[in-house]
């Protein structure tokens, strides 16, 4: 069917304007006469009013008049036209109901499940208005049943849009669509609009109360949600309390899986409400069936009513007359998440064992693979909450894993877990943000000869908490930034271990945490730069040449290539250069150039004069064939007036320094002796901070002497930055401590 996206009036000027206006008038009085004399007079058949863009076709599908919709085909109306809220007059006529029309219009090419600009389809307009004939045929012809309302981008943002037939039938107290929809079309009881809500919620919203129990008595025999939300966070049972109604109260109450307790988004539960509108009856059927009576004030709101029988009720049932409501004052540890902590900590919720949580949107933290994660807490303490079925294969994963690994500051700690109604909650510390918005914030800052402090914080943090997670027995299996999170004090903590699993003799195991490692490196120093995602769709070749220097490609090949090191190369690799502050690189190049072979610059010995060890000045020996580095002709690169004064100490000329790794080491280790001398202070002025002269003079020197010694004798002057006792697993407490950025 020819359609027509966006409708905009048509029509001649003067006389034949006239008349397109008095071809609509004519065809909403149903004067078939005078509709035939002013087209025969020329008005325009598909002319659209401005305001809402009807056309004469539209209303006379309206007015359910066959004949005059038959006229105006026949005189060349557009069968697929749009009105400006984008309904066709097939959509027109699953709201009149009218089988007769929505055959002929589907004979004209109209598209079942078309929608207008609301995303409403002939269909839910047919459930809207009760028309159960059209409904059927509708449904015989291919209607999709359980189809959620596709609205605008701006309403999708509002999360409006989502609501099936079946919720339109419940909302609109349509009880015998609402029938035949569950018992002849299967539609689902348990679909959920945009915002969470089921056909019960919209049942509950209809202001018209004439149908409303038989409604609900039918979405609850099919199995419908009976602790879903709706506006506000209220339950079906608390929004049947506000309506003062008693039975549908009670037939919430005989629902297994009530949740009798649960609160609204201002942390009011069915109790305290009846209390407060002051409705004994409903409040003494909470109570006869386990209602907490330590949900507020309620002997106080009663009496405030005057009603000396419900005060007698509530403290018949435990009711005290001293509550107290939290502490107003109470501040929470966490900035992101401190408003949400504040209004939790202040309403009433059912405990759960240790725990405190409201599984509502306004507490939620994140998405999960299962149940979500929320904002809670746990003996008083501010934690995050992950959900999942009681029996989830990765719930039990998560739980084994963080009750082997507890006690490493470099992971998120873990408080403890609950079970309740089929769930698990598992409770660990609560964080801030993920590594991804952390990194976010620092997108952009310019590292170029500036010491990356806090690349280096971050991956020590996490190369310590791969560490312990691999030395405890098992393999993390799904490193990314989302599950790297840093808490209020700016540390970084190795979270999210549902697909974690006990390590196995295979390597591969291990090698999925290691390449996610060597990937996080590059992800890291480049401050997400490149996507996360892209850099697991690259080869492992791809990313080392994406590497911003050799010093980090040095370390990400390590990590793809581990070979029989596999066991202690999260240690070893934390010795690595690129851990070293530039304090530390320069304090190991002096070190390095003391060496008594360097100082007197003892000539290297030829092949047949070689001893069995080879010495120092031949391991620091460049390749024929090596590439040209930032140290080749370094002489040139040094203050003129410095390098003279250096040579200067030394009268005999072969002493004098030339342009090889041993001499630049041995003039690093004498600069390093004498610049702070008093007589060199203009030297001072001239380099002002050795390190940082040294490092951006030279930025791949302490990489190349690195790969040259770090398997001879000479290693002994590395520094070593990892050299505590291995982490403690199975409740230990002897994890390192965890980097602050």
């Amino acid at each position: 069917m020819e359609t027509q996206d966006r409708p905009s009036p048509s029509g001649n000027k003067g006389t034949s304007g006239d008349n397109n206006h008095l071809l609509i008038e004519a065809v909403k009085d149903d004067d078939m006469e005078q509709v035939k004399q002013l087209l025969e007079e020329g008005a325009d058949v598909n002319f659209q009013e401005e305001e809402g863009g009807w056309s004469p076709l539209h209303n006379a599908v309206q007015m359910n008049n066959e004949d005059m919709v038959d006229l105006l085909l026949r005189s060349g109306a557009n069968p697929g036209l749009r009105k400006r809220n984008g309904a066709t007059p097939f959509i027109v006529a699953g709201i009149v109901g009218n089988v007769r029309l929505l055959e002929l219009f589907l004979s004209k090419g109209a598209d079942i499940n078309e929608r207008d600009l609301h995303g409403f389809t002939a269909f839910m307009e047919a459930a809207v208005y009760g028309k159960v004939e059209a409904l059927r045929f509708l449904y015989e012809k291919g209607a999709e049943v359980n189809l959620g309302r596709k609205t605008m981008e701006d309403q999708e943002k509002l999360k409006k849009g989502g609501a099936t037939a079946l919720m339109d039938a419940a909302k609109n107290g349509r009880e015998d669509a609402v029938r035949i929809l569950l018992e002849e079309m299967g539609a689902n009881a348990k679909a959920r609009d945009n915002m969470g809500r089921n056909a019960l919620i919209h049942a509950l919203v209809n202001t018209d109360d004439s149908n409303m129990e038989a409604i609900i008595r039918l979405l609850l025999h099919h199995g419908t949600d009976v602790n879903v939300r709706g506006e506000k966070g209220k339950t079906p049972l608390i929004l049947a309390v506000e309506k003062k109604h008693l039975i549908l109260v009670q037939m919430f109450l005989e629902q297994k899986h009530i949740e009798i307790d649960d609160t609204d988004g201002e942390g009011k539960t069915a109790l305290l409400w009846a209390v407060e509108l002051n409705l004994e009856d409903i409040a003494k059927l909470l109570c006869d069936k386990g209602a907490s009576t330590d949900c507020g004030n309620l002997v106080r709101l009663a009496r405030r009513n005057y009603n000396s029988s419900l005060v007698k009720l509530l403290l018949r049932h435990g009711a005290r007359e001293d509550y107290h409501p939290p502490a107003e004052d109470w501040e929470p540890q966490s900035s992101n998440w401190g408003a949400a902590l504040k209004r939790l900590h202040r309403i009433y919720r059912p405990m759960i064992g240790r725990l405190k949580i409201f599984r509502d949107e306004a507490y939620k933290i994140a998405d999960s693979s299962e149940g979500g994660i929320y904002l809670g807490f746990y003996d008083e303490q501010e934690v995050a909450v992950k959900r999942f079925s009681e029996d989830s294969s990765r719930g039990q994963q998560e739980l084994s894993c963080l009750q082997s690994i507890r006690g490493n500051s470099n992971l998120v700690t873990f408080y403890g877990h609950e079970f309740h109604k089929g769930c698990l909650y598992v409770c660990t510390s609560l964080c801030e943000q993920t590594l991804e918005t952390h990194l976010a914030k620092r997108r952009g800052e310019a590292v170029e000869n500036e010491e990356d402090e806090f690349s280096r914080n971050v991956l020590s943090s996490i190369f310590k908490a791969v560490e312990c997670i691999l030395s405890c027995g098992y393999t993390h299996q799904d490193l990314q930034p989302r599950n790297i999170l840093i808490d209020s004090k700016n540390a970084v903590r190795v979270a999210d271990f549902d697909k974690s699993i006990k390590r196995a003799e295979e390597p591969e195991q291990v090698m999925t945490d290691l390449e996610a490692l060597g990937r996080l490196v590059l992800y890291v120093v480049k401050k997400g730069d490149i996507p996360f995602e892209t850099l697991k769709t690259q080869s492992n070749e791809d990313v080392i040449t994406l590497s911003p220097s050799e010093e980090i490609q040095h370390l990400i090949e390590q990590l793809f290539s581990p070979g029989e090191n596999v066991e202690n190369l999260l240690s070893d690799l934390q010795d690595h250069p690129f851990f070293w502050s530039w304090k530390s690189r320069f304090r190991t190049l002096r070190d390095v150039g003391n060496e008594s072979d360097i100082k007197s610059k003892k000539k290297i010995k030829k092949p047949k004069e070689q001893n069995q060890e080879l010495r120092i000045l031949q391991l620091l020996q460049p390749g024929l064939l090596e590439p040209s580095r930032s140290f080749a002709k370094w002489t040139s690169k040094i203050d003129e007036d410095i390098l003279k004064e250096m040579n200067s100490f030394y009268k005999k000329t072969y002493m004098k320094y030339e342009d090889t790794v041993g001499d630049l080491l041995r003039f690093i280790r004498h600069l390093g002796e004498h610049i702070s001398e008093e007589k060199n202070k203009w030297m001072m002025s001239k380099i002002q901070d050795p390190p940082r002269y040294f490092q951006e003079k030279f930025p791949d020197l302490v990489i190349y002497v690195y790969k040259r010694l770090q398997n001879t004798e000479y290693a002994k002057h590395f520094p070593k930055i990892h050299n505590a006792p291995r982490p403690q697993c199975d409740g230990g407490n002897g994890g390192q401590q965890a980097s602050r950025l």
